[in-house]
């Protein structure tokens, strides 16, 4: 049942959630008004920190036109190499393991300059995952927030998801305060992870992506991060040379099934784009695995029972290899700005209490 509720001159929503066995966890239905406890707060928990972020519908029957390539433009290739106007004498740069990802300190990314942006750029080309603390990336005006990250690529409209109003380029991941997701998802479920590259389906899948803590859990809610590229290079030259020229197909329609299913809306009709299985950073000439679980389904060429063999081995290889990856504790003002291009990822759903976790993208 849904009933909406003018507060301060807004419209809210009041929703119940729903059991669902579909995974990954549906966290909200679908809407065109905020949510109104998420907004005003409750007798068991407090008002969202950032309410203008909460996820709305405004125009749930918009159809989005396919995605044409474009001429991108990596401003890494723009940057000096000893980053001056990325790092000053009080920054300091802390690797998180010796393979992936890096945590760095003394930066106000709001604060950058476009060459220091430049250099943000090439470093996350190197690191492949930045961590940055105590940002005040959330309290910027959306659009100044938008117009920030559009610095760096085109911005996606994702087909599923709610987005703050006015915002449609802004992907929120959202688990209401008070929600149930863990305990119910894992009546159907042994674990939650759902390894992807973001939009991999499509024909220019992103490349530099900002995700930003407005509200997390003290404890969960951790994002695992891993290394393609470091996964290529640990295969034999003889395996190498195997997967050199095979093409995968990426697909967003089983996203778009979920969505349907639990009673969303799909704004973009649903795709299959080939992407060759290995690819090559153009600013670095290094080459990367480019498939993961969520999104690739088919080797071209292959017979249905070759390409899962040569898939799962893949799938395998990236997802369970520790020594690969990097993990991310969020706290509130967290920022994390990652290379989408050459690793994937999976958010973890291990917090039990129910504790708001509100994350912009």
């Amino acid at each position: 049942m849904v009933a909406t509720a003018p507060v301060n001159g807004l419209t809210y929503k009041v929703a119940k959630s729903t059991k669902s066995n579909l995974g990954p966890p549906s966290e909200h239905t679908p809407h065109s008004a905020v949510d109104y406890n998420e907004a005003t707060g409750t007798e068991s928990y407090a008002a969202a920190l950032y309410p203008h972020y909460l996820p709305v519908w405004e125009t749930p029957q918009a159809r989005y036109s396919p995605l044409e390539a474009i001429d991108f433009k990596d401003h890494a290739f723009d940057a000096d190499k000893g980053l001056p106007d990325l790092l000053g004498p009080e920054s300091r740069i802390r690797n998180l393991t010796p393979v992936l990802g890096a945590e760095v300190f003394g930066v106000q990314l709001s604060q950058l300059t476009p060459r220091a942006k430049d250099q943000l750029a090439l470093l996350t080309n190197d690191k492949k995952v930045l961590v940055f603390r105590e940002q005040d990336f959330a309290s910027l005006p959306i659009k100044e927030a938008v117009d920030y990250c559009r610095y760096f690529g085109r911005l996606f409209l994702h087909s599923h998801s709610g987005a703050p109003k006015g915002h449609p380029e802004i992907h929120i991941v959202h688990s209401r305060a008070g929600n149930t997701i863990a305990p119910e998802f894992f009546e159907f479920h042994t674990h939650s992870m759902t390894w992807h590259s973001d939009n991999s389906f499509d024909i220019q899948p992103p490349g530099i992506t900002f995700l930003y803590a407005l509200e997390v859990p003290a404890e969960g809610g951790d994002t695992v991060f891993a290394d393609a590229e470091k996964a290529y290079e640990r295969l034999s030259s003889s395996f190498q040379k195997t997967l050199e020229g095979l093409e995968a197909i990426h697909t967003s329609r089983d996203q778009s099934a979920r969505a349907v299913a639990g009673g969303g809306y799909v704004r973009r009709e649903p795709i299959d784009t080939t992407h060759p299985i290995v690819r090559t950073n153009p600013l670095t000439g290094k080459k990367s695995l480019f498939v993961n679980p969520s999104y690739t389904r088919q080797v071209v060429g292959f017979k249905k029972e070759e390409s899962d063999y040569l898939l799962k081995f893949l799938y395998n290889h990236i997802t369970l290899s520790q020594d690969l990856q990097c993990r991310v504790r969020w706290e509130n003002g967290t920022v994390v700005v990652f290379d989408n291009r050459n690793t994937c990822h999976s958010g973890i759903l291990d917090w039990m209490d129910g504790r708001r976790r509100h994350i912009a993208r």
